[in-house]
C-alpha cells in the first residue's frame, strides 16, 4: 500500500499500511517544540488515532535530534505573570495526554539529543527505543525551570528521578536502559528497522485487547494520582519561571543578545566551574 503522506507547517504524517508515523519536523531547530508543532503533534495524534485503519503509532524526529526540548527563543508577546506560564505548560500537557490517551500503542523511535519536553514527549509513549548514541535528560533546572509535564517519577524510582531532575544531567542510551527509563537501546543502523519491527509485531495483537489492557495499565497509574500530579506540576512549572534569580537573568540575557547557543554555552561553562571548586 502506498504511503499517504500529509506535510503540515512542522509536522509530516505518513501512513503505511496498519501503521500510522508522525516526524517532528523543524530539523534546523532540532524539532524544538513551539506553538505550531505543539499544534500540528496534536491534530497528527487526533488524526490516527481516529483512523480506525491505524494500529500502531510510531513518534521520531527529523534530522540530528529526536527533540531538544521547548524552544527557548524569545517570544512575540512575551509571557509576563503565572496564568500566561501556566497556560504553556497546559498547552503541552494537551499534546502529552493525546499520546497517553490514544487507543494505539504510541513507539517514540529516537535520537541525537532527546531532551527536555522531548524527553516528557518520549516518556509519555508506550514504548520508546532509543539509537545507541541517544543523550537524554531533562536539564530545565540549569536555566531556572521545570519539567512541564512531570511524568519521570511515575517511570523511575525517587532517587534516580532526584538524580535527574535536580541535577539537569544528561544520560546516555545504554544508562537509560538500565535505569528503565526507555525500552531499549538499539545501534544507531538499527533504529528505523527495530522500530518498524516492534510495530509490526504490535500491529497482529487484537484491537480490543490492545486498547483495553492499555487502558487498564493507564488507569492504575491514574488511580495512584498520576493526572493530579501532573496538574501539580504546571503549576510548579509556571511559578519557578516567574521567580527570579541571577543564573536565570544572565542565561537569557545572553539568549536575547548573543542567541541560544551562546547561553547553552555559558550555562555549560558555569556548570563545569562549579565542578572545579
Amino acid at each position: 500500500m502506498a504511503n499517504i503522506i500529509k506535510e503540515m507547517k512542522t509536522v509530516v504524517l505518513e501512513k503505511k499500511g496498519k501503521i500510522g508515523i508522525l516526524t517532528l519536523n523543524r530539523p534546523a531547530k532540532l524539532n524544538t517544540l513551539n506553538d505550531d508543532i505543539l499544534n500540528d503533534m496534536y491534530a497528527g495524534v487526533t488524526e490516527l488515532d481516529q483512523d480506525d485503519e491505524i494500529r500502531v503509532v510510531i513518534i521520531k524526529g527529523a534530522g540530528r535530534a529526536f527533540c531538544a526540548g521547548y524552544d527557548l527563543s524569545p517570544r512575540e508577546e512575551p509571557f509576563t505573570t503565572v496564568l500566561d506560564w501556566r497556560g504553556h505548560a497546559q498547552h503541552g500537557s494537551r499534546l502529552m495526554f493525546s499520546i497517553w490517551n490514544c487507543k494505539k500503542p504510541v513507539i517514540a523511535q529516537i535520537h541525537g539529543y532527546c531532551l527536555g519536553g522531548g524527553c516528557d514527549l518520549a516518556m509519555v509513549c508506550d514504548f520508546t527505543l532509543a539509537a545507541e548514541s541517544t543523550q537524554i535528560g531533562e536539564p530545565e533546572i540549569q536555566f531556572n525551570s521545570a519539567p512541564p509535564f512531570g511524568i519521570m517519577p511515575h517511570i523511575l524510582g525517587m532517587k534516580k528521578t532526584k538524580a535527574l531532575l535536580l541535577t539537569g544531567d544528561r544520560i546516555p542510551a545504554p544508562e537509560a536502559e538500565r535505569i528503565g527509563l526507555i525500552t531499549s537501546v538499539v545501534p544507531d543502523d538499527k533504529l528505523d528497522e527495530e522500530v518498524m519491527a516492534l510495530a509490526k509485531k504490535l500491529v497482529k495483537i487484537p484491537v480490543p485487547a490492545m486498547r483495553l489492557n492499555k487502558e487498564a495499565i493507564n488507569r492504575s497509574y491514574e488511580m495512584s494520582g498520576f493526572t493530579s500530579s501532573i496538574h501539580y506540576g504546571e503549576g510548579i512549572f509556571a511559578t519557578v519561571l516567574m521567580s527570579e534569580t541571577p543564573e536565570a537573568a544572565r542565561f537569557f540575557e545572553i539568549a536575547n543578545t548573543e542567541g541560544l547557543a551562546a547561553a547553552f554555552k555559558w550555562r555549560d561553562a558555569f556548570f563545569e566551574d562549579q565542578e572545579a571548586e
